[in-house]
């Protein structure tokens, strides 16, 4: 946590050092705390909180390098990718404690995978499946005082986590062009291809079925929010 005090009753200004405090770890047991206690400056002076996690002391809170793992397929790779971000805004001292509301700042892919022609719910629970999402980038610079996120680095195969019934990766908000293989399929060492420009939104978790036909090799996406929209886009994979 970073806590900006306001200067002449107007917001300050975040910066990597030299805030009230500079990254004041906070741990969750019970509840909520830290090795050192936080004081406000003064009775009347009000002051702006950053909130992320997970911890670590940013060479610069305005483009903060922040690498997701191409290899999520273990729960805690998975875990580590997430991001969340939030801020409380003119807080003034008080005896109480302060409320900080956090949210996921990057993208997060659901994909379910079903039998289409040539395939029963059996055999297909039989093959050997293997899932990527093709050549994204994995690193994100974030921006700690207002939480926007700009995708960087080199293109990887982000390989998500089997949760069983669906695979879940994170993934760092960025457009992929279109025609590129956004998911890959692999069923029994053959290649199923999903070609298709998509757009990976911040906070968002983006829903997609995919339903595999063994003749035809066709794959149908469903997309939602975090929320689980109805918004539905279509393809074909080859």
């Amino acid at each position: 946590i970073y806590m900006v005090n306001y200067v002449n009753d107007a917001p300050g200004t975040l910066q990597t050092s030299g805030n009230h405090y500079d990254c004041h770890q906070f741990t969750l047991g019970e509840v909520w705390s830290s090795a050192e206690q936080m004081y406000w400056l003064d009775k009347t002076t009000k002051a702006d909180f950053y909130c992320f996690y997970p911890y670590a002391v940013p060479a610069d809170v305005n483009a903060y390098s922040f690498q997701t793992a191409a290899d999520q397929s273990g729960l805690a790779a998975y875990k580590a990718s997430d991001f969340v971000w939030g801020k409380a805004s003119g807080v003034a001292p008080s005896k109480y404690n302060v409320d900080i509301a956090t949210n996921h700042i990057l993208s997060n892919a659901k994909i379910i995978v079903r039998p289409g022609d040539g395939f029963t719910e059996e055999t297909l629970a039989a093959a050997e499946v293997k899932v990527r999402i093709n050549d994204v980038l994995t690193e994100a610079l974030i921006d700690i005082a207002d939480g926007s996120v700009t995708a960087t680095g080199t293109p990887a195969d982000v390989v998500p986590y089997d949760y069983g019934e669906y695979y879940r990766a994170v993934v760092v908000p960025q457009t992929v062009a279109e025609g590129s293989e956004l998911i890959v399929l692999t069923v029994n060492g053959v290649d199923y291809a999903l070609k298709k420009g998509f757009t990976f939104r911040p906070g968002v978790r983006h829903k997609f079925t995919v339903t595999v036909n063994k003749t035809s090799g066709g794959i149908n996406i469903g997309v939602g929010d975090w929320e689980d929209d109805e918004e539905d886009n279509g393809g074909s994979a080859e």
